[in-house]
């Protein structure tokens, strides 16, 4: 990959973003890393050690119009261009029914995955359309949660429902110019917000048990392969899961 490719990762300092942020600048991709803590980034940026693409770090909470401009804004003046948006900042709420979740949980949920990634899908594509060459990718980063809901997740599993037609509606209306759009869609794997799998979370029938976990390199290894291709081909969907955890099963 020439190191002349340009991505942005949201959520970058923890987690699935760390990981792929770091996959990408050893891949020579030069990376902005965006997270709230620029601490965090900068920690990322260290541990990936020497690499073939540059790093920038850019404190920015996706839910701020104005700070979401400046991020992209940033990364086109050191980098000059955007090849790749991974919208992948999250958050989620313990397992709750409905009618004890408070709304602010809701609002500040919906404000992260959803109004967040549309936020930065909006300032991608203003990009992409209009520099030259046109084109880019953006991934958005949906869950299995996009399909099976676990329980008690109604603000998580209703963003990610929705992530899944902001990803349909940018593939389609990235067509004339040359902006693809896919969706990974990630099952148990294992970072710091996973670790309560392997010891016990709620399950359909109501019982408390483990779960199956990967390792995360095997999401960034996913999502360096969707960015790698050129852009009249795109995934539009990819699962990649622990292979044992319980998803297609009846529940």
């Amino acid at each position: 990959m020439a190191a002349q490719n340009t991505a942005i990762v949201t959520g970058a300092g923890t987690g699935v973003g760390k990981s792929v942020a770091i996959t990408l600048l050893k891949t020579g991709w030069n990376v902005a890393l965006c997270g709230r803590r620029k601490r965090l980034l900068d920690d990322a940026i260290s541990s990936a050690g020497k690499t073939e693409g540059r790093a920038l770090a850019v404190a920015c909470d996706i839910t701020k119009p104005n700070q979401v401009d400046h991020l992209f804004a940033e990364t086109t003046r050191e980098f000059g261009h955007l090849d790749l948006l991974f919208n992948n900042a999250g958050m989620s709420y313990k397992s709750t029914p409905i009618d004890e979740i408070p709304v602010e949980v809701w609002n500040d949920v919906v404000g992260v995955n959803l109004t967040g990634s549309f936020l930065c899908a909006r300032a991608a594509f203003g990009i992409m359309r209009h520099q030259k060459p046109m084109g880019g990718r953006i991934v958005n980063n949906g869950s299995v949660s996009a399909y099976a809901p676990r329980p008690g997740s109604v603000p998580y599993t209703a963003t990610k429902h929705a992530i899944t037609g902001l990803t349909k509606t940018l593939a389609l209306d990235g067509r004339p110019f040359d902006i693809a759009c896919g969706q990974i869609d990630i099952g148990n794997a294992l970072t710091e917000m996973a670790v309560p799998m392997t010891v016990g979370v709620p399950q359909a029938n109501g019982t408390i048990a483990p779960e199956a976990v990967m390792d995360v390199q095997r999401v960034a290894d996913a999502v360096l392969h969707m960015a790698s291709l050129p852009l009249d081909a795109n995934v539009l969907f990819m699962t990649v899961m622990a292979t044992k955890m319980p998803f297609v099963g009846r529940g």
